[in-house]
């Protein structure tokens, strides 16, 4: 079976999904302190939780 060249997203199953444009990927910016700010959150998370617990 032959298939005709389909020029609009497979995935839009309704009409109107069918009209709008393909949606573009979310490129979102990676900064090189993303690792850093991390470990300060879960350390300051761990901090707190111990200090109510002993506190």
């Amino acid at each position: 079976m032959q298939r005709r060249l389909v020029l609009t997203n497979e995935g839009a199953g309704h009409p109107f999904r069918r009209t709008l444009p393909p949606a573009a990927p979310l490129a979102e910016p990676r900064t090189g302190d993303h690792d850093v700010r991390l470990f300060l959150l879960s350390f300051g998370a761990f901090f707190v939780s111990l200090s109510t617990l002993f506190f």
